[in-house]
């Protein structure tokens, strides 16, 4: 896996290209206007949708009616020399749809504790909790 990272202007803001051409803009978190995620966000981003996607391919795989997903991510940082990485992490998965509690709570369980990439990377280092809401 690869990616590329250009500097956008004589600041911060920078934008990274996947190996699928597909664009993300990055930015200081202080820059006035801010004009892409910040790095940290992007660390939420990456599990906040890596689990998603985990989630509903396999509530699709049981035929469940999923009408909207929505996950929020926060994330606590504490003070570790002269940064702030984070101690851990939050996903509050909200589903709409005719889709069974159990099943989307197994869906999330499989998904942080298994297959969610992005989660594992993090397992050592970050506590991620989640809960799931069935709307």
């Amino acid at each position: 896996m690869k990616i590329d990272i250009q500097r956008k202007n004589k600041e911060f803001l920078l934008e990274a290209t996947g190996a699928s051409g597909n664009t993300v803009m990055i930015d200081h978190s202080g820059a006035n206007p801010v004009q892409g995620v910040s790095p940290m966000e992007l660390l939420l981003i990456g599990v906040g949708s890596c689990s998603a996607i985990d989630i509903i391919d396999i509530l699709k795989k049981q035929r469940q009616e999923i009408k909207d997903y929505k996950v929020e991510v926060s994330g606590e940082r504490y003070d570790l020399d002269q940064s702030k990485p984070f101690k851990s992490m939050h996903c509050k998965v909200i589903l709409t749809g005719n889709i069974d509690p159990s099943k989307a709570q197994r869906a999330a369980t499989l998904s942080f504790e298994k297959y969610c990439s992005v989660s594992k990377t993090f397992d050592q280092q970050v506590e991620i909790t989640y809960e799931v809401i069935v709307e």
